[in-house]
């Protein structure tokens, strides 16, 4: 008899199912892990990018995450990027590089990049980037006077920099200077007529005095050897005419593991039958600034493939607009008067300034 009445009261306790957790909260774009991320994104392409400048962060446009396992995630970002006065052969840290301004004519970068979290360590899986200069049109309504962009291949700016390389080797006791790129050009014309160029330069294994006997001899030094660095030059054509060279070099820099020095500036014009006159990457001819035009995939990684990313964040932005309008209906809910909605997650803020 105990053991029934023990039975019945058994079956009669509540039974308590197991609640599944909830899952986390979306990343918002300024989120401290989001940060993080797009900083290891940054890094990661400025490594990879073999001309130009370096780039700095603006702003996350977007962040998606989609969960693989215990503690493994893939990571989708969306960044603006903004060109900064650092050429990408500088050993300044990205931190101490000034962004250029506005007025300077801007380049942005725009760049899709997957990454992967496992046990909180994030790699960078693939990325894709292209960038462009802000409009002439922008920069003249906000600085009618300012000087814009010229084309690497015009005339005008080659001339500049033949004339402060010559001008330099011609002076210095050290070794000879070899054009590597021009990263930018500008030109004025009122008040005054003047080209402003920045170049980049590679020592040669002649001295300046040996160079004059026979330059064609003179090569960049080897790649256990090598030593870049920058000039930026200005030339007054009118009133009068005057020539300004300023050059820095380096020294020679350990390239990261899984980047040879054969893929930096300069060092692949120097084949055969390629023009190194001009000192121009076939993609930069007849543009006014370099293209980040970075599509990268990690070699190591498990996921690696460009269409696997364009596919991934394809796939992941329809989940975000499903998520958005269900949010939406979400948001018709009767709110207390005087309630403030948060801010929505992205984009995030702007660093720096709007192109």
């Amino acid at each position: 008899m105990k053991a029934l009445v023990a039975l019945i009261l058994l079956v009669q306790l509540p039974i308590h199912k197991a609640v599944p957790a909830a899952p986390p909260a979306p990343l918002g774009c300024d989120d401290p892990e989001s940060e993080a991320a797009a900083e290891v994104a940054v890094n990661y392409i400025n490594g990879h990018s073999h001309h130009g400048y370096k780039f700095a962060l603006n702003r996350i446009e977007d962040i998606r995450v989609v969960p693989q396992g215990p503690n493994n995630d893939i990571i989708f970002l969306e960044l603006d990027l903004l060109e900064t006065k650092c050429p990408i052969l500088s050993p300044t840290p990205l931190a101490n590089c000034t962004v250029r301004s506005f007025a300077e004519h801007a380049v942005e970068g725009d760049c899709d990049v997957k990454l992967q979290k496992v046990d909180g360590t994030l790699s960078v899986l693939a990325s894709k980037c292209h960038s462009h200069a802000d409009s002439s049109e922008d920069i003249l309504k906000v600085c009618p006077d300012c000087s814009l962009l010229a084309r690497m291949n015009n005339t005008e700016v080659l001339e500049t920099v033949s004339a402060a390389l010559n001008d330099y080797n011609s002076k210095t006791t050290d070794s000879y200077l070899r054009l590597l790129e021009i990263g930018r050009a500008k030109i004025q014309y009122h008040p005054a007529h003047v080209v402003v160029t920045e170049f980049a330069v590679g020592a040669t294994n002649c001295s300046a005095e040996e160079a004059k006997a026979n330059v064609g001899a003179c090569q960049l030094l080897p790649e256990d050897q090598s030593n870049f660095g920058f000039c930026t030059a200005v030339m007054v054509k009118r009133p009068s005419q005057d020539l300004q060279v300023d050059c820095q070099l380096y020294g020679h820099q350990v390239p990261a593991p899984d980047i040879s020095l054969l893929s930096w500036p300069g060092v692949t014009y120097i084949y055969p039958g390629q023009d190194t006159s001009a000192g121009l990457a076939p993609s930069a001819v007849g543009v006014t600034n370099h293209n980040l035009a970075l599509a990268h995939n990690n070699p190591v990684a498990s996921e690696s493939s460009s269409s696997e990313i364009l596919r991934s964040m394809l796939s992941a932005k329809s989940l975000t607009k499903r998520a958005v309008a269900e949010a939406a209906q979400h948001d018709k809910v009767p709110r207390p008067v005087g309630f403030v909605p948060p801010p929505p997650p992205c984009p995030g803020k702007i660093r720096h300034f709007d192109i």
